[in-house]
């Protein structure tokens, strides 16, 4: 089913998970156990991810594929314009959609492991946007686009970035999930400039539970969020207490989520790692409150 029909035809907020591919046999395990506890909240759709370079391309639509199919959860598989060829991306998507997989997340992607600068394919695409247009030129996949409500890491211009967003949903993007952050502000304030030059589509947050300080220090950096000074300081005092650090993250996206679903947004987006606990516990807390 397509996402965009579960967005138009849901009466409450929804929900829903992101998932990498693993390289390990571990890691192919803790993925499962995590899907397989956060099943019983009944996501409504499950998105996974793309490798850096296409790294993980035939996992992701296997997983995606699995998931779909044999757990019963609409799924999404992620396509970034890196290292293909327009003939590649074309054979990728014909790969897809001979899987069931109806849902497609439209990507630049990040350079490949080892290099600091993006470069596209010689006969591929440059940006997203392009991505969108070639897979809604030829195909039937409900697509998705990502946006940053505080800009994306390499465009300094913010007015070009959301102008960006726009093309993105002119060339067949039926909704938008952001980039983290932990300021509730940018998310209202990129929604409100959105409506206002006429973007329509579903704008869904994307929250990722703070697990370790190292660790959302390391994310923060790569994806150009900002973490609010409040929170800052209350992460330095926990820095060394694992508990103490996993307590406030759960409860920091608890409130964050709260005060987004009572602020109109369409649901959550959650970024696990492959890690179910926290999350689970967050959507415990808002089902329990009634809030999704």
């Amino acid at each position: 089913m397509h996402i965009g029909e579960i967005i138009a035809s849901a009466d409450e907020p929804l929900f829903s998970f992101e998932f990498f591919p693993p390289k390990t046999p571990e890691g192919e395990q803790t993925l499962r156990s995590s899907l397989e506890a956060l099943r019983a909240l009944e996501p409504d759709f499950v998105s996974v991810t793309y490798g850096a370079g296409g790294t993980t391309r035939d996992r992701t639509v296997e997983i995606t594929k699995w998931i779909k199919q044999d757990l019963g959860i609409e799924a999404m598989a992620h396509l970034s314009c890196v290292g293909s060829s327009r003939e590649e991306l074309y054979e990728i998507l014909d790969g897809i959609e001979g899987a069931g997989i109806d849902n497609i997340l439209a990507l630049r992607g990040d350079p490949p492991k080892g290099e600091s600068e993006w470069r596209p394919h010689p006969e591929g695409l440059s940006y997203s946007t392009e991505l969108a247009s070639l897979i809604s030129s030829r195909y039937r996949f409900c697509i998705g686009a990502a946006c940053y409500p505080e800009g994306h890491v390499e465009c300094p211009d913010k007015q070009l970035d959301w102008d960006r967003a726009a093309a993105k949903v002119e060339a067949g993007a039926e909704f938008l999930i952001t980039q983290l952050f932990y300021d509730n502000a940018f998310y209202f304030d990129f929604v409100a400039r959105a409506r206002a030059a006429g973007i329509k589509v579903p704008i869904i947050p994307g929250l990722m539970p703070i697990r370790s300080l190292a660790g959302i220090e390391r994310m923060t950096k790569l994806s150009g969020a900002s973490l609010p000074p409040a929170l800052q300081a209350e992460l330095e005092r926990v820095r060394h207490d694992e508990a103490g650090t996993l307590s406030l993250g759960i409860a920091q996206t608890t409130a964050q989520a709260v005060e987004l679903l009572h602020g109109g947004a369409p649901g959550i987006h959650f970024y696990t790692l492959n890690q179910s606990p926290a999350t689970r516990i967050i959507l415990t807390a808002l089902k329990t409150a009634r809030l999704a």
